[in-house]
């Protein structure tokens, strides 16, 4: 058919005898009459208007070009001595199966290789990536730790920061068009004249009908052309200037409005309600409006394809409601609803997102569909406002729901005292398991009501100890606290006897709580009955200590107690548990309940000694010196010529003054109880009360007896520094050194010695020769540092502090020092290091006190200073820094308070402490007179 078309058909009388027969859609053909005489069937198509990838006969000859530009590219630069040519020598060849298979082979095994190689390259790529990272850090790890660090930029700071300048050039800054220039008022009027001369309209050029128009309101107005009411006056042809100044000045008002916004400190617009008005208007999700569209698509999906699903419709709400659109969400739990008409949590989602009054009504629909459910209950009680509505509503519930623990409470809260008395006799009837229920009716009750409610509690729920519990507090709050401790054993009995366990921890757990309220015969009895179960018999005592510490952490003082107690009629000879105890009721109890605790603890005990010495101590203290006379006189009974307790009585005189027993107590125990501390408490009397010779005399008869003891050479040779014997006093150091080398303080007040009398050399080569002998010691690096720097020699006292710290790394007084030694600004980072060394050190963290107090920073400083005393509470210098910085910036109350701590913690120790309590002018002085001679010695040259 088509062939005879193409024969016959003419021109476009036959395209369009085509077109009625073949739809549009048809596929196109070519005719005669388009490409002229016909055609070889090797001839190329004419495609010269399809596309140019589609163009058959250029793109033939492109390709042909490109395989002739590919033959002739074979010259010496395409070639590579290990590739050969970079295009193929064979590509003009044909393409046959068994080239395939043989690409498909090698195709194969470079897959093979390359996932044999993956892992290695991979690995060699991400180290090779780190390494490049570490060489170049991105600048976001750059800027990490000053970004951390703008968290603690304040606002004041924030806002003090400078604006950023003008960054644009000149043209761009002070653009030319804004430079306006006032017109004079005579450039107006002259103006003015001109335009008088041309008010009216010139006949001529109304020939044409050019502006004499048919209506009357064109130009030809019944006022000149420029006699406007604006700038001339009605009926004048004067210049009004009052209303061109009015004009200018209503511009410059809108000009000075507009601009207001940019000048510094001013603004049009109120900043808090803009903001808020921008709350309101942008939806407060945080996710992507994408993600929005996804999540709503899939629950629409949900609801649609299972439209009882509860969990669906509550998820769809809430993303509206997240989104901002609060309408849709209420629509959507609304349809919620009516599809789940039995699920509680739809009707409560759906109370929620209701406002007050559509709220309620939800609510009690709700209800007719729940009548059980107390969720629905309390939100309807919730949403009344009026206290009588709530009642109703939550009686109304209680009708429906009578077993409802919830409910019951609920209604009780609500109630007055004597009203919740009679709805909680009937609330146990309704809910006799109820645990708090029972609880709250005994309390409304009266005493024996209340016994008798517990008792009924108890047939009720013979598994619940609180009941016994509460009992047992019932009987104690009136006075039969002989009833309490058989509660709590019948407590016991019972409840083992109805399978129940008993929990160690839970009773002591709810002993505490009685302590807190005030029941202490109750805790008591729970601790002595509960405190053995479940224990082998060898972790007895560690366990105990344990739990009584557990108890004074808690603040349950009493349950502690009760274990002391408990502890001491199960091991009344452990000397540790009494001490223990004692020291627990000198830091938490009474004097008298200290001193009748000693007593029984050296019946039990005679041959402590420090039991003896505290009670001994705490007569003392109380001022009542016959009875502490007395305590020792029975300690010397049980432990004959003991030293401790000699030395005691020794201070017990001298503290009181009475120099002469003092030292017949000396004499009688350096002929009963010779040691070397005898002695040396011998010498110091003497020393103190001023007589040098006896002391000189007392002190060559200890050493001949006592050579290796160092502080007797120590005290002869500060005898001999004090009588200015220079000689003498260097030669008792030298011998004391010779005896014992390995006694620093005597090393130190050797070198301190030469560094008076000017021989810095000398003292210099003395701390290296100690040194020498005692390597590794942070006090003799300390004091060269020192000496050094006393001497003006920073530079060594630097080198020399470095080496130090590599010989001892981890010494606090070195770091401590060293913070010191460097200039302001490199302190702070040297702390740092110090507090990675030695993070818990007292000696640093006291220097880290003293930087923050330099720095002004008090409450840093203050809480740094608690630290260190917390620490180390026998450090002296620690409570004298400590004392000195309340003074300076602490109130009365907070000064006191660190001088009783201290007081209380006692030092010994700390170099700036010692120089004065050693001091033989101070040797009467109290702990607190110390603190405050150390304090007023200080100076804040850090």
């Amino acid at each position: 058919f088509l062939q005879s078309v193409c024969v016959t058909g003419t021109g476009v009388a036959g395209a369009e005898q085509l077109l009625l027969v073949y739809p549009p859609s048809a596929t196109g053909f070519t005719t005669r009459s388009d490409i002229g005489p016909a055609r070889d069937a090797n001839d190329p198509v004419d495609d010269r208007h399809a596309p140019p990838g589609k163009r058959t006969v250029g793109d033939q000859m492109k390709k042909n070009q490109t395989a002739d530009d590919d033959d002739e590219d074979l010259n010496d630069t395409n070639y590579d001595e290990f590739n050969g040519y970079a295009g193929s020598l064979f590509s003009s060849g044909p393409y046959e199966k068994d080239d395939e298979e043989a690409d498909a082979i090698y195709a194969a095994l470079d897959k093979r290789m390359d996932e044999r190689r993956k892992e290695r390259r991979e690995q060699r790529e991400k180290e090779e990536i780190e390494k490049y990272r570490m060489e170049r850090p991105k600048i976001q790890q750059q800027f990490s730790d000053l970004k951390r660090k703008l968290a603690e930029v304040t606002e004041e700071e924030w806002l003090s920061i400078p604006e950023v300048g003008d960054a644009r050039n000149k043209r761009q800054r002070n653009p030319r068009y804004e430079k306006l220039t006032p017109v004079p008022d005579s450039f107006f009027a002259k103006h003015l004249q001109s335009g008088e001369n041309h008010t009216t309209v010139d006949p001529r050029q109304t020939q044409f009908g050019g502006l004499n128009t048919p209506y009357p309101g064109g130009l030809n107005t019944p006022y000149p052309g420029g006699m406007t009411p604006g700038l001339m006056t009605p009926g004048t042809g004067e210049l009004d200037m009052r209303k061109i100044g009015q004009a200018r000045n209503t511009l410059m008002d809108m000009r000075l409005s507009q601009v207001s916004d940019s000048v510094s400190g001013q603004t049009v617009v109120d900043p808090k309600g803009y903001l808020t008005d921008l709350n309101s208007m942008i939806p407060t999700h945080g996710g992507d409006i994408n993600d929005i569209k996804k999540a709503r698509l899939l629950l629409k999906s949900v609801r649609e394809t299972n439209p009882h699903h509860p969990p669906a419709w509550i998820a769809s709400a809430r993303l509206e409601e997240v989104t901002g659109k609060l309408q849709v969400a209420r629509n959507l739990i609304m349809k919620g609803t009516e599809m789940c008409p039995k699920s509680e949590d739809v009707w409560l989602e759906a109370a929620r997102l209701q406002p007050g009054d559509t709220a309620k009504a939800v609510v009690a629909q709700a209800v007719r569909h729940l009548p059980q459910s107390v969720r629905i209950y309390i939100r309807a009680a919730e949403l009344e406002t009026d206290i009588r509505a709530k009642k109703r509503v939550l009686r109304k519930a209680l009708e429906h729901v009578p077993n409802s623990v919830r409910l019951w409470k609920a209604a009780v809260e609500l109630e007055e005292p004597e009203d919740a008395r009679i709805m909680l006799s009937r609330a146990v009837e309704c809910c006799p398991t109820s645990v708090e229920l029972w609880l709250a009716l005994a309390r409304l009750e009266t005493y024996e009501n209340a016994r008798k409610v517990l008792n009924k509690a108890r047939e009720n729920i013979p598994t619940d100890r609180h009941i016994w519990i509460t009992a047992a507090k019932l009987e104690e709050a009136n006075g039969n606290t002989q009833m309490v401790e058989k509660i709590i054993d019948r407590a016991i009995t019972s409840l083992r006897a109805n399978g129940v366990e008993i929990n160690r921890e839970q009773w002591i757990q709810d002993a505490e709580e009685c302590d807190k309220a005030g029941s202490v015969a109750t805790c008591q009895a729970i601790m002595r009955a509960v405190i053995g179960i479940g224990i082998e018999e060898e972790d007895r005592k560690h366990t105990w200590m344990e739990d009584a510490d557990s108890c004074v952490a808690h603040n349950a003082l009493e349950c502690a107690r009760a274990i002391y107690a408990y502890a001491l009629q199960v091991f009344p000879s452990k000397k540790s548990v009494w001490l223990r105890a004692a020291y627990f009721e000198k830091n938490h109890g009474t004097r008298e309940s200290l001193e009748a605790l000693l007593q029984r603890a050296v019946a039990h005990c005679p041959k402590a000694e420090v039991l003896w010495l505290m009670g001994a101590k705490s007569k003392w203290l109380a001022g009542d010196v016959p009875a502490a006379r007395s305590i020792l006189a029975l300690a010397f009974q049980a432990n004959p010529n003991s030293e401790e307790i000699w030395l005691a009585a020794v201070k017990l005189e001298s503290e009181n003054n009475e120099y002469e027993r003092a030292r017949r107590l000396l004499a009688k125990a350096r002929s009963s109880a010779p040691t070397a501390r005898v002695f040396m408490k011998s010498v110091k009397l003497e020393w103190v009360l001023g007589n040098i010779a006896a002391a000189q005399e007392l002190c060559e008869e200890a050493l001949k007896h006592y050579e290796d003891f160092p502080k007797l050479w120590m005290m002869k040779g500060q005898i001999e520094e004090q009588k200015e014997l220079v000689e003498k006093a260097r030669e008792a150091y030298n011998q004391g050194l010779k005896k014992c080398p390995h006694s620093i303080p005597l090393w130190l007040l050797l070198s301190r010695l030469e560094e008076k009398v000017g021989q810095l050399t000398r003292a210099r080569a003395i701390l290296e020769k100690s040194r020498l002998k005692n390597p590794k010691n942070p006090d003799l690096w300390l004091e060269s540092v020192r000496l050094e720097y006393r001497a003006g020699l920073k530079n060594i006292a630097n080198t020399l502090m470095a080496k130090a710290l590599q010989e001892c790394p981890n010494s606090g007084i070195l770091w401590s020092e060293a913070i010191f030694l460097e200039a302001r600004p490199q302190r702070k980072t040297k702390s740092v290091d110090a507090l990675k060394k030695c993070e818990h050190d007292p000696h640093v963290l006291l220097a880290v006190a003293k930087l923050f107090w330099s720095e002004r920073k008090i409450t840093k400083a203050r809480e740094w200073f608690h630290r260190t005393v917390k620490i180390d509470s026998d450090l002296g210098d620690a409570w004298a820094f400590f004392y000195k910085f309340e003074l300076q910036h602490g109130t009365e109350e907070q000064q006191e308070e660190v001088r009783k701590r201290c007081e209380n913690a006692e030092p010994r120790h700390g170099e700036l402490w010692c120089d004065v309590s050693k001091d033989i002018q101070n040797w009467q002085k109290k702990i607190g007179e110390i603190l405050v001679l150390v304090a007023a010695k200080l100076k804040n040259t850090f």
